[in-house]
């Protein structure tokens, strides 16, 4: 028997085929500021109706940007065990506070209120939590809960009704570690304690599909903390090894500029299934 494949259909129902038809270029995003080369990356998850928790994330990052899903790469791992956690396996839908990646965090402080940065996110959030079964947003780091704070005066009778957990974002552990000099074991720590925090409320808030497991994070990440992202998010024809926690794409050269331009993509080790030579 034929295997039966998944794949995220598109953009192919409104507002969201509009809404990606409509969609900002350079003359909102500065490309001084966003890789604007690469093109916007719009969402991952579900558009039909069944997402029961919005999860705002910052910018697309190298993954994503071959893949043309967002919050694909480790961080998108461990968002997918997050949401495992509440009993959330697909009905979720994820959108970032940027279409295009940032080139430079300080670029990404810069224009997080940007108006028409701002007005395009905007109706995005009004298409995904408007009179929809979402309950609860999931922020990921300070600009996600920013781009929230900015959406949520437009529709305060909507904002009322949800709960938001604005956590640390996933890679927070990392880019602490390098900014403060602490050790990565003490970051990790401190993030899984931010998450562990904000656990026990946002699934109170959700509506499970399938079993919970609201055990806190322990100090540094489990085996089971990485979660794969389900086939059905990426568009048809998607390689496996796109899914996997397995680093697979990352920019390369000698210079800035050659960087920007060069993304490296490479099979995994673990993927590779044809017979040697």
């Amino acid at each position: 028997m034929a295997v039966v494949h998944q794949s995220c259909p598109g953009y192919v129902a409104e507002p969201f085929a509009s809404l990606v038809a409509e969609h900002p270029g350079e003359d909102v995003y500065p490309q001084a500021d966003f890789r604007t080369e690469w093109g916007p990356i719009f969402h991952r998850g579900r558009l039909d109706g069944s997402a029961r928790v919005l999860v705002l994330g910052q910018d697309p990052a190298t993954h994503e940007s071959v893949s043309r899903r967002i919050l694909v790469g480790e961080a998108g791992q461990r968002v997918q065990g997050l949401l495992a956690k509440i009993g959330i396996d697909t009905a979720y839908v994820m959108v970032n506070v940027y279409l295009y990646s940032v080139f430079g965090q300080a670029a990404g402080n810069r224009h997080v209120t940007d108006e028409a940065i701002t007005t395009y996110r905007n109706r995005w959030l009004d298409a995904l939590l408007v009179d929809t079964d979402v309950t609860a947003v999931l922020a990921l780091g300070d600009l996600a809960a920013k781009g929230y704070a900015a959406w949520a005066p437009t529709r305060p009778e909507t904002a009322s009704a949800l709960h938001l957990a604005a956590v640390r974002h996933p890679t927070y552990a990392e880019g602490s570690a390098r900014a403060s000099g602490k050790p990565l074991a003490e970051t990790t720590a401190a993030q899984l304690a931010n998450w562990n925090a904000h656990l026990d409320a946002l699934a109170a808030h959700v509506q499970p599909e399938g079993p919970t497991d609201l055990t806190p994070y322990a100090a540094t990440w489990g085996p089971t903390d990485l979660v794969g992202i389900p086939e059905g998010d990426l568009p048809p024809g998607a390689p496996a090894w796109w899914r996997g926690v397995d680093a697979w794409a990352a920019r390369s050269g000698a210079d800035a500029q050659t960087k920007r331009a060069t993304i490296t993509v490479t099979v995994p080790r673990g993927a590779r299934s044809w017979p040697p030579l």
